[in-house]
This record gives structure tokens, sequence and C-alpha cells, in this order.
């Protein structure tokens, strides 16, 4: 059990990338917090975590608002006495060319994306500094490194400001023992790519030197790595999951 009695919150957990994250950490022993918008399905999420033998915990609520961050570390030391993992998954993406894209858009995006992952991380941080320990893992994205026409500009620019902040706080938390590394994941099985048409879907996969689409569980596996020890001398670090697709 790679984290046994350490305790995680997830936000963006209802489904596929988060949700597997959450159950990946769950089954390795973490007890949880699990947030989203979708209460339904973070219940139904609550109860396989449960049924892992894990604790869990459901907290409601827009990451735009950092009163929302506030209250779900609040729910996670109020409960489990400690915060050692915080995985910002919870993000969106409007597409559209930048002619097209409304400025109200852009600002969703990065109100969301970027600075929803800024107030979780204060938010946790002073309970970070005060045990000497922590993790921290930004869910970013491939296109933080590579422009790519089918995301709008506002996504690419907030997942590139989430690296830079992840370099950042890596550095002034070094001192405190908090870990912080960003994965960026390319085009992996979600909802979202089983919307695609077989044509699309081929096309996408042709790009892919591993020649497959990922999994949420790859990148949970991914995220697992990081909230352990076996991660214990990379920090600062942006991460590429994603089957060769970018590389450096």
């Amino acid at each position: 059990m790679l984290l046994g009695g350490k305790t995680a919150i997830v936000t963006g957990a209802s489904r596929g990338i988060g949700k597997s994250i959450a159950l990946t950490l769950a089954e390795n022993g973490a007890s949880l917090v699990i947030h989203g918008t979708n209460t339904k399905l973070l219940d139904e999420l609550a109860l396989q975590i449960e049924e892992l033998g894990q604790k869990c915990i459901v907290k409601a609520g827009d990451v735009a608002n950092p009163d929302v961050a506030i209250d779900v570390v609040k729910a996670a030391v109020d409960n489990f006495g400690r915060v050692d993992i915080l995985v910002n998954n919870a993000g969106i993406n409007m597409r559209s060319s930048t002619l097209k894209m409304k400025f109200d858009d852009w600002k969703k995006v990065l109100d969301v994306n970027l600075n929803g992952t800024l107030y979780f991380c204060k938010a946790v941080l002073p309970y970070m500094v005060e045990q000497n320990y922590g993790k921290i893992i930004n869910v970013s994205s491939t296109t933080a490194k590579t422009a790519h026409k089918n995301a709008a500009p506002s996504y690419g620019a907030s997942k590139a400001a989430v690296n830079y902040l992840t370099m950042h706080l890596a550095l002034e938390m070094a001192p405190h023992n908090i870990y912080v590394n960003a994965v960026c994941p390319g085009p992996v099985e979600t909802d979202m790519s089983n919307q695609w048409t077989d044509e699309y879907r081929k096309e996408v996969t042709k790009r892919i030197p591993l020649n497959k689409l990922g999994t949420p569980q790859d990148i949970g596996e991914s995220v697992l790595f990081l909230a352990s020890s076996m991660s214990d001398f990379i920090t600062g670090e942006s991460i590429n999951i994603n089957g060769g697709t970018y590389m450096n």
C-alpha cells in the first residue's frame, strides 16, 4: 500500500481521469476527499472507494470560487487530521478559434484551469508547511507545450501557466519538503473521445508513436507515482503521458 495512512484531495473527480485517479489512490491506501460539480456521480464514486476499504468525503462546488478550495481543504483536515496529497484535476476546454472565441469564454477557462489550481494550492499549503510534507500534482496537458488546432487558445494558455505555477511552487516549497509536479496527458479515452467518429479516431491514433490512445488508468498510475515515495527526488516537473505524441 504505497499511500497507507495518507489523505488525498482530488478535484474534478466525478468522471474520466479524475475518477481513475481517485480510485487508484484509494486502491493504494489513501483516504479521499473527492470534489466535483456532479454530486450524484461523486456519491457513486464514494461508494466505490468505501468498497475498497477507504474512507471518503464528498464535497461539491466550482473551483473558480476560492471559498470552495478553503471548504474542501477544511473538510479534509477536520475529518482526517491532515492533507498529504492534492491532485488538481478539475478543468474545462472550450473549442474555438481565436477569432471566434468570446472574452467571457477565455476568462472562464482561465478561472477554472489556472485560478482554480492556485486557489487549492493556496488553501492546502499552510497545512503542508506546518506538517513539513506534501505532494501536489497538477493535471496539465500536452497542449501546454505545443499548439493544437482543436483546442481553444485559452486552454493551452491556461495549462502552460499551470506548468509555470508548478515549477514556481516546487522551488518555493522545497525547503518545506513539499513536492509539486504536473502530468501532461495526450489523447486519452474519455467520454469526449467516445464521441469521435471512427475516421477521426484513426487519424488521432496514427499521430501517436505508440499507436494507441491512453486510458484514464494510465494517468491515474502516473499520479500515484508522483504521490508516493517513489518520486521523492522529483519536483518541479511536468511529465508527458502521451504515448510519445510530444517528446522533450
